[in-house]
């Protein structure tokens, strides 16, 4: 029997190794690097970045494409495998993810995640699909958004719940879950790793299985030995009343 009854991943530099944005940056690739790391280590909040780094790449809706692709292409050893087992124990999978939606939900698809399911940024387009604007009402664009996010599904989510996450906006809805593994197989944040529940060091994310206590993969093989020791749920958590918005 699992012990959480959700997981939810974030995308960049968990069941993806890229960053979306600057995997599309081209010769502005370390300036936008540079912005993503600041507000990834909590330097700076997000949304002193989020539109500068949109703003420096201007990517058109044909990139997003090309990007989901390169999400799918780019997955984390064991992502695919992790997402099968959980979904076939009867675990919910969700993704949130400050990244751009179109292709977040490409990827999320690909490992059989409902898009309802999925929660980043819509980028609006104009009508020859080069870039206009980003939805700047998004909760996703600023410091505590996962949070927010979270908070709104929670009155859905089968129980307990576990966030899976590299960056300091995963740490900021630790207090929405039950249990925040940090995963630094991607990119080790010492802020993020020191201050989780437990830690999946990579490179691979096979460990989530146990930690999540579904025993074995999709094909039976058991799970990697886990690299921390295993979340307890403990207490149930005060659920908010509010419904999804």
């Amino acid at each position: 029997m699992p012990s959480f009854g959700t997981v939810i991943f974030d995308c960049d530099s968990t069941l993806s190794f890229i960053e979306g944005v600057e995997e599309l940056s081209g010769p502005r690739q370390e300036e936008v690097a540079r912005l993503t790391a600041l507000a990834m280590d909590g330097g700076v909040p997000l949304e002193e970045v989020y539109g500068r780094r949109l703003e420096l790449v201007r990517p058109s809706r044909d990139d997003v494409q090309r990007l989901g692709a390169r999400y799918i292409e780019t997955l984390v050893p064991g992502a695919a495998e992790v997402v099968a087992g959980l979904r076939a124990a009867g675990v919910e999978v969700r993704i949130v993810s400050g990244g751009l939606k179109d292709a977040v939900t490409l990827l999320a698809k690909h490992l059989g995640v409902a898009p309802s399911h999925v929660a980043a940024v819509q980028l609006e387009f104009a009508p020859d699909g080069s870039y206009l604007d980003f939805d700047r009402a998004s909760p996703l664009t600023r410091a505590g958004g996962k949070q927010q996010v979270i908070r709104a599904w929670s009155p859905r989510l089968p129980t307990p719940v576990m966030l899976v996450g590299d960056g300091a906006t995963d740490l900021e809805a630790r207090g929405e879950v039950d249990a925040f593994v940090a995963f630094t197989g991607v990119v080790d944040r010492p802020r993020v790793r020191d201050a989780a529940d437990a830690v999946v060091h990579g490179p691979s994310l096979l460990p989530v299985l146990e930690l999540a206590g579904v025993a074995a993969g999709p094909s039976g093989t058991p799970a990697s030995p886990p690299q921390a020791a295993r979340p307890t749920a403990g207490p149930p958590r005060q659920r908010p009343t509010k419904k999804d918005s």
